[in-house]
């Protein structure tokens, strides 16, 4: 019977004051469980329950949305009375895989590894172990249980809560990790009973109770210093993620990337970043962002799910789901949205959004421009203000930009609309016919005066602002 993992993620976190199960307080963009269950995955573990409770439908959800390289199931825990009492909950979880062992694992104590959960594992097998405690030596230990060893290896772990003043020295503390054998856990679980301070069924009590049915427990040391790491309220998750935002700099510094300044930088744990490139102050790098090399990401940047290319200058560039090719040279102030190709050599100016379409090679958009659902050929020029009107307020249609056009400023391109191959628009028109190849198109309404209008309505106005200022 293959290994298995329960998830305990039914806590509510009140002192994080949320609507929703602690376990989803995100570390880096990512809630804690997914740190818990990519460990697990990591190190080979497919079979995972987790045990809900507070607003569970929002952990079913998490798991539905996620993608699992194995089978992932969850069971509710109604009640909070312990951790015992919730693994207790996945009771039928358990019977379906006696033969094998369970990784029992803390859903909001996100700093697990695959390195630690196999090392562990291997001393449970090789001990024969009924239970395999993963623990932590720190220098504080307030809080955390405590683990009591001897000769053979552990009698116990006594809770912060329940420890006499010589076990409150004690400097090696449960991670709050077990490995159990499946069928030596079932023989003790239902034997725990709720004789603590906190009127509670402690996982840890097994411990004891396998000991005296003469099962062996052990204990392994992780190398991991955060292991045991958790939040309980808002300044445990900020120093969470500032450990897990120095962790990954450091990964890079350590590759040889630069960084100018580290305030308000973030990079996620799956970003990848190529050699000679330089990082800025106040850079948010997301999800799968891959960045080539000799990059300069300046300051202001946000990127995520977003390929960056080689010689790539980006400043105050905010991009999702895009990719931008070598040699870019884009911002400030842009916004890149979903489906946006930025090609070779493109120079793109500030204030530019570009939304789900293709910018050829070598082709420059100045400023203040719009351009969505389009698609722009090699050395295009977009002039100041132009606009793609790609939505008539019930279907999206495309724009086609030929290769060497010129888009003259404060054009209206009004799809479905296609400008051929090296056509030029005038300043200020309204184009909203095909324009043919080589072509100059001029689409300007005729101009209407009227004299003494606008008077009348200044005199409206005006009227209007005095009685307000009565």
């Amino acid at each position: 019977m293959a290994n298995n993992v329960i998830i305990l993620a039914g806590g509510q976190g009140k002192r994080m004051k949320i609507n929703s199960p602690k376990v989803l307080c995100r570390v880096l963009g990512e809630p804690m469980i997914e740190w818990v269950m990519r460990a697990c995955e990591d190190a080979g573990l497919k079979d995972i329950c987790v045990v809900k409770g507070f607003a569970g439908e929002q952990i079913d959800e998490f798991v539905a949305g996620r993608r699992s390289v194995g089978e992932v199931s969850t069971v509710l825990q109604a009640e909070r009375l312990g951790t015992g009492h919730a693994v207790m909950m996945a009771e039928d979880f358990l019977r379906g895989h006696i033969g094998g062992s369970t990784l029992v694992l803390c859903g909001d104590a996100p700093f697990i590894d695959a390195a630690t959960i196999k090392g562990a594992l291997e001393l449970h097998e090789k001990k024969g172990c009924g239970v395999t405690v993963v623990t932590s030596v720190v220098e504080d230990a307030t809080g955390y249980g405590r683990v009591v060893r001897t000769e053979e290896g552990i009698a116990g772990i006594v809770e912060h809560k329940d420890c006499t003043e010589e076990q409150l020295k004690i400097r090696e503390i449960n991670s709050g990790c077990y490995w159990f054998d499946t069928k030596a856990l079932l023989e003790v679980l239902f034997e725990i009973k709720p004789n603590n301070a906190q009127g509670e069924y402690y996982l840890t009590d097994c411990v004891e109770l396998m000991i005296k049915k003469g099962r062996t427990a052990d204990a392994y040391i992780s190398e991991n210093p955060n292991v045991a790491l958790g939040a309980n309220d808002r300044r445990g998750l900020l120093k969470l993620n500032d450990i897990a935002r120095m962790s990954v700099i450091d990964k890079w510094l350590d590759e040889g990337i630069e960084f100018t300044c580290l305030d308000g930088v973030s990079i996620g744990r799956d970003v990848v970043i190529g050699r000679g490139t330089r990082i800025d102050a106040g850079v948010e790098l997301r999800g799968k962002t891959v960045i080539g090399e000799d990059c300069v990401i300046g300051r202001g940047c946000e990127l995520e799910n977003t390929a960056i290319g080689n010689g790539v200058v980006l400043n105050n560039v905010h991009a999702f789901d895009a990719v931008v090719d070598d040699n870019a040279k884009i911002g400030p102030f842009v916004q890149l949205r979903p489906g946006t190709h930025i090609c070779r050599g493109v120079k793109i100016g500030d204030f530019v959004e570009i939304k789900n379409s293709t910018i050829g090679e070598g082709t420059a958009v100045a400023h203040l421009t719009y351009v969505g659902d389009s698609d722009v050929g090699m050395n295009v020029n977009f002039g100041c203000g132009v606009a793609t009107a790609n939505y008539d307020g019930e279907k999206k249609f495309r724009t086609v930009v030929g290769d060497n056009a010129f888009i003259g400023c404060n054009t209206n391109l009004v799809a479905p609309v296609t400008i051929g191959k090296g056509a030029y628009t005038a300043a200020g028109s309204t184009i909203t016919g095909d324009v043919p190849a080589d072509a100059l198109a001029i689409e300007r309404g005729q101009a209407v005066i009227k004299e003494e209008y606008a008077k009348k309505k200044l005199e409206k106005r005006t009227r209007k602002f005095e009685d307000s200022r009565k």
